[in-house]
């Protein structure tokens, strides 16, 4: 066998990266809870939320494997205004998405180990592990580590859904269906903010690109890092669906709602495994869970201080050697602060986040797409006519969706 076919596994990386980001808090609550709630009804809101998002994030790779720069970067040349404006919104909110898929990371592990049904202790033995394997393992960790996660996970939730759909002898309608209410369109709003993720992560990816781009063994040009991206944005679309289908299959109809406490959550959350494939089988299932959200909360525990160390950077025109360092420290403690003193504010947090995601997806798309359609882009690289006006209608998409979230409040 020649293993040099394989070699195309190695140069994978940003894109699984995203996908380990990705799928978390809205894949494994958010989607779970829209199959609950809705049934099948909100397939469609997954589907065009990823087709309208798409090219906004495959900017971000495109942009830094054909420039050699982040589009940290690149925002600095558009204005110091739209670094500052990124700088704000990722302080007001990178605590409180640590803290989310923290606390739910936590809660899985409750259920997994024992040991303490605290999940703030949980929260803090996670914060502190995964600290530690990033100063240990840094970018090269993470990128070994996702390959196999994302595909542990894809196997495990097909398979799952695949045997709840035979083991069940009901009935479902598909007919799709419009939230309405001023709940409903909350949890929609919360839904596409964070499905299948906020649109910054695009930043995060191009700086995961860079990194990547580092590794003179293997080459890392902007036709593979398109490839690897389309390779995570898939996973993250066929999952969304399956955690939808899950809770669609077992929880739709069946008068269980889904507790708030995050070590009860988790464990219904499990449940909708378990009673599909059976008790026997809940250790690895539990695991798989567990791996999936512990993937998002070292992922993110990684890209946010390395985001906010650029921006630090660029607008002060200086490099500094630590950083990186202040930046994680800072995150994981105030992560710790809002879960031991603010924790029964975390519903509020977490809505005031995704909703904020929502809002300022616009911002995000307009600034990606100016960027990789402007000068500094090799013009090889920028977009087509066909991706222009694609790029122009996501774009009026989300600010018209914007626009009917605020004025239906």
């Amino acid at each position: 066998m020649n293993f040099k076919n394989f070699n195309w596994l190695k140069k994978l990386g940003p894109g699984l990266l995203f996908a380990g980001a990705a799928i978390g808090v809205s894949h494994l609550v958010q989607s779970t809870r829209a199959g609950a709630d809705f049934g099948f009804g909100l397939i469609w809101a997954l589907i065009l939320i990823h087709i309208i998002k798409y090219p906004f994030f495959q900017f971000g790779p495109r942009y830094s494997s054909a420039t050699g720069e982040s589009l940290l970067d690149g925002y600095k040349k558009l204005g110091k205004g739209v670094l500052i404006a990124y700088f704000v919104l990722n302080l007001a909110t990178m605590f409180t998405i640590q803290a989310a898929v923290t606390i739910v990371t936590a809660g899985l592990a409750a259920n997994l180990f024992g040991i303490t049904t605290n999940p703030i202790t949980w929260s803090i033995i996670i914060t502190v592990i995964c600290f530690i394997l990033l100063l240990i393992g840094k970018y090269k960790l993470l990128d070994n580590l996702m390959k196999l996660i994302i595909v542990t996970l894809t196997v495990s939730t097909l398979v799952a859904v695949i045997i709840a759909y035979f083991n069940t002898s009901n009935t479902y309608s598909l007919t799709q269906v419009l939230p309405k209410g001023s709940v409903e369109v909350g949890f929609l709003i919360a839904f596409l903010g964070w499905m299948p993720a906020p649109l910054d992560i695009s930043i995060w990816q191009s700086l995961w690109c860079i990194e990547k781009q580092k590794d003179k063994n293997i080459e890392f040009n902007t036709k593979q890092s398109i490839f690897d991206f389309n390779i995570g944005f898939a996973a993250t679309l066929i999952l969304g669906i399956c955690f939808v289908s899950l809770g669609a299959i077992v929880m739709y109809n069946s008068g269980e709602t889904f507790n708030t406490s995050a070590v009860q959550f988790t464990q219904q959350l499990i449940q909708l495994y378990t009673s599909s494939l059976g008790e026997e089988v809940y250790i690895f299932i539990a695991a798989a869970a567990f791996t999936t959200m512990f993937s998002t909360t070292i992922t993110t525990l990684d890209a946010s201080p390395r985001a906010m160390s650029k921006t630090f950077e660029l607008l002060t025109n200086k490099s500094y050697k630590n950083t990186y360092w202040f930046w994680i420290s800072f995150l994981a403690l105030g992560t710790i602060a809002i879960l031991l003193f603010f924790m029964s504010e975390m519903g509020v947090l977490i809505k005031i986040a995704t909703i904020l995601s929502f809002l300022t997806a616009p911002f995000f798309a307009i600034i990606n797409f100016v960027l990789v359609s402007g000068k500094n882009m090799p013009k090889k690289w920028r977009p087509s006519l066909q991706m222009k006006i694609y790029s122009w209608l996501g774009i009026l998409f989300l600010i018209g969706f914007s626009i009917w979230y605020l004025t239906s409040l």
